[in-house]
């Protein structure tokens, strides 16, 4: 299994368009040493002709743009090489780049019975879309194996698991007291021929027992590393609330994800939706050294991974 990320940022991007930040400002300026990144997405492919995209940003169409093999195959005048989007949440900017993909092409979309529910009734791109292009739809349950088919109906060679990872609704979804249970949720990817297996967890609250399950084994683990303390977004002035109150456990802290991240015998262990705001995004910080001591890699967009 090939995997690529195509967009490393959190929401916003590097730089975000309003933020005048240290590392927004450096990447304006452009310093060597904060690369620009998009919002974050990754594809992860069987054969290296059809590829799966987990989570679809609003910067999807340069992130296609930069990733020849998700062009348009010979020798058709129209075609993709998209076999399926799979969602981890409901985000804007993990959905919002469904729309750009509408001219047609027919692919599926997978996510959790209650992110289908949110993306039909108060976001509704899956109402959107279906004007423009067939996008059936499948629901994924937690814990459970699925074999990913191709938009032929064949097997692709991946099998998704969902498992939760946290539960927390956007901002666009009424406070209604619901069951939040499938609203935020990692993914485990396995190969079928080779047993390699991809944990990809953009939105993690804590370093729960199901994801230490989801992890022994993986041969790649791209993980939440949205703000690097848990007072970040609030020292930063960018919200009241803390990293863990926002749903993001932090890097650095007790109860941060380092330690444990850089302890794994994972091969590939990898920081992915990276807040603009993050220190270790500069990569001359003490705070990028302390990750690249770990072992651990602040992942860029274009990283690319054998599993």
């Amino acid at each position: 299994m090939r995997v690529r990320i195509l967009g490393s940022a959190a929401g916003g991007g590097l730089p975000q368009w309003n933020c005048r930040c240290a590392n927004c400002k450096a990447v304006r300026a452009g310093s060597p040493h904060v690369q620009p990144r998009t919002q974050s997405s990754v594809a992860v492919s069987a054969d290296s002709r059809v590829w799966f995209l987990l989570n679809v940003s609003a910067d999807v169409r340069q992130q296609l743009l930069a990733f020849a093999e998700l062009w348009p195959p010979q020798p058709n005048r129209r075609g993709t090489t998209i076999g399926g989007c799979v969602l981890t949440d409901a985000e804007i900017d993990h959905t919002s780049g469904l729309l750009q993909l509408r001219e047609g092409c027919r692919f599926g979309v997978f996510s959790t019975a209650l992110v289908h529910r949110w993306l039909n009734r108060y976001f509704p791109i899956g109402t959107i879309l279906a004007d423009f292009a067939d996008r059936p739809w499948t629901e994924l349950t937690l814990n459970e194996a699925l074999e990913l088919p191709l938009p032929t109906g064949h097997p692709s060679g991946l099998r998704v698991r969902a498992f939760e990872t946290g539960q927390d609704a956007p901002r666009f979804v009424p406070d209604d007291n619901a069951d939040l249970t499938g609203s935020v949720i990692g993914l485990e990817i396995t190969d079928s021929v080779t047993g390699g297996k991809l944990v990809y967890a953009p939105g993690v609250a804590t370093i729960s027992d199901t994801l230490r399950d989801a992890a022994r084994g993986a041969s790649c683990i791209l993980l939440d590393g949205t703000f690097w303390t848990d007072d970040e977004p609030v020292q930063m002035e960018i919200s009241s609330r803390s990293a863990t109150e926002m749903g993001h456990v932090p890097v650095d802290g007790p109860n941060g994800t380092l330690e444990w991240l850089g302890g794994l015998p994972t091969r590939h262990r990898v920081y992915v939706h990276i807040n603009n705001t993050n220190p270790m995004l500069n990569d001359r910080g003490p705070q990028r050294r302390r990750v690249n001591d770990k072992g651990v890699h602040v992942g860029a967009d274009g990283d690319e991974f054998e599993v």
